[in-house]
């Protein structure tokens, strides 16, 4: 196993649900109630160093228990290396912590997944829709249950049923 993943999964057994590598890159599953504290020494801790933020993404996982897969993508500039931190939340739950206060750039990122996926993250210092209309109330885009062709649609695009003569 990486050096990196095995000091992760040794300082935080308890709270790390996985720890895989593939093609170099390592892959951190933790729960929600240690995410921040991982993050935190994956930003502070000498031997660790990310100091800079690449991604934030979701998954919809609709047949799991916890569907909702958020996903971090860290570089350490000074170091040379990645890591990916994952957590997962169940739908009647539907909230992580925010890393907004750590990396500044996931504030922006962060509001995307809100808006695509409706993931609250706790403490956002400005969680509001980034790319759908502020009176968007019909769901959430990215979520594996919403209609192929969106809500409404036929209001704006009945067109497309008509049939060439």
């Amino acid at each position: 196993m990486h050096q990196l993943a095995r000091r992760v999964q040794e300082s935080f057994s308890p709270g790390v649900v996985s720890v895989t590598e593939w093609r170099g890159d390592v892959v951190v599953t933790v729960r929600r109630e240690k995410l921040r504290e991982v993050a935190q020494v994956l930003r502070d801790e000498p031997g660790m160093d990310f100091d800079y933020i690449v991604h934030v993404s979701s998954v919809d996982w609709p047949d799991d228990e916890e569907r909702f897969e958020v996903v971090w993508e860290f570089y350490s500039i000074r170091k040379r290396h990645r890591i990916r931190l994952k957590t997962r939340a169940p739908e009647s739950d539907c909230m992580v912590d925010s890393l907004s206060d750590l990396w500044r750039g996931a504030d922006f990122m962060e509001r995307e997944v809100y808006d695509m996926m409706g993931i609250r993250f706790r403490n956002h210092p400005d969680l509001r829709r980034i790319l759908m209309p502020d009176d968007y109330t019909e769901g959430y885009p990215l979520r594996k249950d919403f209609p192929l062709r969106g809500k409404g649609w036929r209001d704006t695009f009945d067109f497309l049923d008509e049939t060439p003569q």
